[in-house]
């Protein structure tokens, strides 16, 4: 479920990366990349942990599945903070330094 949920934001964010000039100015490039690597890693895993239980990987437990899908989201929802401190930090629009000269000069 890891593997799905990372794999399904790595995609949607390189589409919009892809489909707007704008989203590259707010560099969604780095945040497809954030995604692409944990999906990397995420299949990694599968294949690792396949090898260890062989067929039964594919009849997870319920309650597995579900916390399989929490860490998906945990880890999506951590690409967005690492983006966005990303974006911050570049200021690629200038609106952080335009924020704090306006409070300076205040």
């Amino acid at each position: 479920m890891t593997l799905l949920v990372t794999v399904f934001a790595a995609i949607v964010s390189t589409i919009v990366w892809y489909a707007s000039s704008q989203a590259r100015e707010l560099k969604i490039g780095v945040l497809a990349l954030i995604y692409w690597g944990a999906s990397l890693m995420w299949l990694v895993d599968a294949v690792v942990e396949y090898m260890e239980a062989g067929a039964s990987y594919f009849t997870p437990a319920a309650a597995d599945m579900l916390n399989d899908l929490y860490l998906g989201l945990t880890v999506t929802a951590l690409g967005l903070i690492i983006w966005l401190a990303v974006v911050l930090i570049k200021d690629p629009k200038g609106v952080v330094k335009a924020a704090l000269l306006k409070k300076n000069n205040a």
